[in-house]
């Protein structure tokens, strides 16, 4: 809505950085608040949802007073500024291609054409499937970490405090690995290589009771997990043309890829503590499902580039008009799919 395609995964690691970070104080606070059991005739448990939530709320009411919805509606653009962005977002995705002199422009009316679209649209429902192998063990770090962490033979304290490092060094790999793909304008290269390294960190925790190298695989893993997700949420933003379209394309891909919460909550069972090789080996399993969709798409997405650019080079784009090929979208051949 406001990013270019090469602009985009930066921001999406610093938002989702922010919850890297948020997990890595939440972990001191936990320590911290945990000592304030008796105060006030209640828990520690019950202080910690008290004083996070409180700054949860506080910060909501700031954004909403804050944040603007569409460049169209920011009042802190002049006229001018607010034109070019909004200029430069309908013309992105699109080659140099001209009919008749002019550019084609991505089409960003509403339109129910557009929304069924994207729920008939292949890359999108592949692309869930590399969402769950990223996000499976990434629930899976998130809601088990300390348990993990415990099982070692560490106290809940202590679990709690080792958790931090992983979630520092997560959250600065994932700002620099999103700086670096958009500067090259490349996705997969970087989420593929994240999954490779994730798949890594989990065999070392099947493969080993010692504590030290079953936290390092989990540091290694985790590591990983942060920067491939703003990367895999980026990619398909930038392969889907048409404001409606890429907003119900992300609507599925998160609303189902999501599911995988409900899935990877049930992998870490305490029976089966301290090691949880089931847990680690199904998140294996995910990993490994994901990587071969994310080979699909990109097997496709060039197939189809290849096409298209021998399409434009033969003047098939002469037999439509601009704003037929503006309402295609990601399927008109003036539009090429990012790697």
């Amino acid at each position: 809505m406001w990013y270019c395609r090469h602009e985009a995964q930066f921001r999406q690691a610093l938002f989702f950085s922010a919850a890297s970070v948020a997990g890595a104080f939440s972990g001191l606070l936990a320590f911290g608040i945990a000592h304030m059991d008796g105060v006030g005739g209640l828990e520690g448990w019950r202080w910690i949802f008290i004083l996070e939530g409180i700054l949860t709320v506080l910060v909501a009411i700031l954004a909403f007073f804050c944040l603007y919805d569409f460049p169209e509606t920011a009042g802190f653009l002049t006229e001018e500024e607010r034109a070019f962005v909004v200029f430069r977002l309908k013309y992105q995705g699109a080659s140099d291609t001209t009919i008749n002199g002019v550019r084609v422009a991505q089409d960003d009316t509403f339109q129910w054409k557009f929304v069924k679209s994207a729920f008939l649209d292949w890359q999108i429902w592949t692309n869930v499937w590399v969402y769950w192998g990223i996000v499976c063990p990434l629930y899976g770090i998130s809601l088990f970490l300390p348990t993990i962490i415990r099982g070692l033979g560490y106290t809940s304290s202590t679990a709690q405090l080792l958790t931090v490092p992983i979630y520092i060094t997560a959250s600065i790999l994932a700002i620099a690995v999103a700086w670096w793909s958009d500067r090259v304008g490349k996705r997969y290269p970087f989420i593929l290589t994240c999954m490779c390294i994730m798949a890594v960190g989990f065999i070392m925790c099947v493969s080993s009771a010692t504590p030290g190298v079953v936290y390092a695989g989990v540091f290694i893993a985790a590591c990983a997990l942060y920067p491939a997700f703003p990367g895999n949420i980026t990619w398909l933003s930038n392969n889907l043309a048409g404001s409606t379209k890429r907003a119900t394309g992300q609507a599925i891909q998160i609303a189902v890829g999501n599911l995988a919460g409900a899935m990877a909550s049930n992998f870490y069972r305490a029976p089966d503590g301290p090691r949880y090789i089931l847990g680690h080996s199904l998140e294996l399993g995910f990993i490994g499902a994901g990587i071969i969709a994310l080979l699909v798409l990109v097997f496709n997405y060039k197939r189809i580039n290849a096409k298209r650019e021998r399409q434009l080079a033969a003047g098939e784009h002469n037999g439509y008009t601009p704003e037929e090929l503006g309402e295609l979208g990601d399927r008109s051949m003036t539009f090429k799919y990012v790697l």
